[in-house]
């Protein structure tokens, strides 16, 4: 049921639904579609209900920069699936991709990336 998502970000990558992504964040399902109203989180419709990748969420949180990511792209006139696309692009000179480098704790790189791009 995730095939729009691998097919957008051009790789299988894992994800969750919202009532999952609500359980790993421990809030209503309803805060989760929140935050993708947002711009905290990003997610694809599929079918009925809406997917989120699995690795904008750490343990308990979003992945930290990711919101601030989001925006600076959107507010560059990015559409969220090529934000989505971008986040999950292997770049060799990170080296992989903006999203690894965020969860790895290098958004520093990953948001002077996105704001040059914004520019």
């Amino acid at each position: 049921m995730t095939a729009a998502l691998n097919a957008l970000v051009g790789r299988e990558i894992e994800t969750l639904t919202l009532a999952e992504a609500a359980e790993r964040l421990d809030v209503p399902r309803t805060r989760v579609s929140q935050m993708i109203k947002q711009g905290q989180l990003l997610g694809v419709r599929e079918g009925d209900r809406w997917i989120v990748p699995a690795a904008f969420l750490g343990e308990t949180a979003v992945v930290k920069g990711l919101p601030g990511t989001i925006t600076v792209l959107r507010d560059g006139g990015y559409s969220d699936e090529e934000i989505l696309r971008w986040l999950f692009l292997e770049d060799p000179t990170l080296p992989g991709a903006p999203i690894e480098a965020l969860r790895s704790d290098r958004g520093g790189e990953v948001k002077r990336r996105a704001q040059a791009m914004a520019l």
